[in-house]
């Protein structure tokens, strides 16, 4: 079996492991314009991964731990606040923070720095538009057994520290944000992986909305001259990359 990234639009994502795990990241499927599938698509999952609690990101996850039985694998605090919707904290060990990993089926997921920050907007935001105390923030990188270590950047600036990342975990794919408002945009992404050094650049979240557009044949001139290893892989929603 072939280890695949696929798009689910915005910041949302599902990876495939070689042995055959299936993993989302960041799921928002319901109110995503740019989200190909529907909650009512997904009847499996092995592992639920979300870096923050933004309400692009935290998404659906809650409801997809529940109805697949899937480990949620997030920050403390995004783990805290789950636990109110039925989710123990740190069920099956899935709770893991900044520097740390733990391995979950066939996949070492290693929480890792990410220069954003994050009150919680879960069902009380979307109710009553009340954020809940949170903060915490993350990107991770997954390492499947058999298969390629991929760096989820989530929501994040360019760091320094990258530079870090990609002599720590080597990740061969960067999926990196570049819509340019709430995330790094194109300029930042190019000199990312420069840091990185990661053979392929995946970009994502953005051109989901007018204010989070993106120059993509400028992100590939421009990683072309930061970054000449790389290349960049450009998907459409619901498109998927086999490494």
């Amino acid at each position: 079996m072939k280890q695949t990234i696929t798009w689910l639009g915005h910041g949302s994502w599902k990876m495939l492991s070689p042995q055959g795990t299936i993993v989302y990241l960041d799921p928002w499927i319901e109110g995503n314009p740019a989200c190909p599938i529907k909650l009512d698509d997904i009847d499996k999952a092995d592992i639920v991964c979300v870096t923050h609690g933004h309400s692009d990101h935290l998404g659906n996850a809650i409801g997809i731990v529940q109805k697949t039985g899937a480990t949620l694998v997030t920050l403390p605090e995004v783990a805290a606040y789950c636990s109110r919707y039925g989710i123990p904290y740190d069920a099956n060990g899935g709770c893991v923070h900044t520097g740390g990993s733990v391995l979950q089926k066939d996949v070492r997921i290693y929480a890792t720095f990410a220069l954003h920050s994050s009150d919680i907007m879960g069902k009380e935001y979307a109710e009553n538009n009340e954020l809940m105390p949170g903060s915490g923030t993350c990107g991770m990188v997954l390492e499947p057994e058999g298969g390629a270590p991929v760096y989820f950047a989530g929501d994040t600036g360019v760091f320094g520290d990258m530079d870090l990342i990609g002599k720590l975990y080597q990740p061969k794919v960067a999926v990196l944000p570049v819509g340019g408002k709430y995330t790094m945009g194109v300029r930042e992404a190019a000199y990312a992986m420069e840091l990185l050094g990661s053979e392929v650049l995946i970009p994502g979240h953005y051109n989901t909305f007018p204010n989070q557009m993106a120059d993509i044949d400028e992100l590939i001139r421009q990683v072309g001259v930061r970054a000449p290893q790389t290349r960049v892989v450009v998907l459409k929603p619901g498109g998927s990359l086999e490494i």
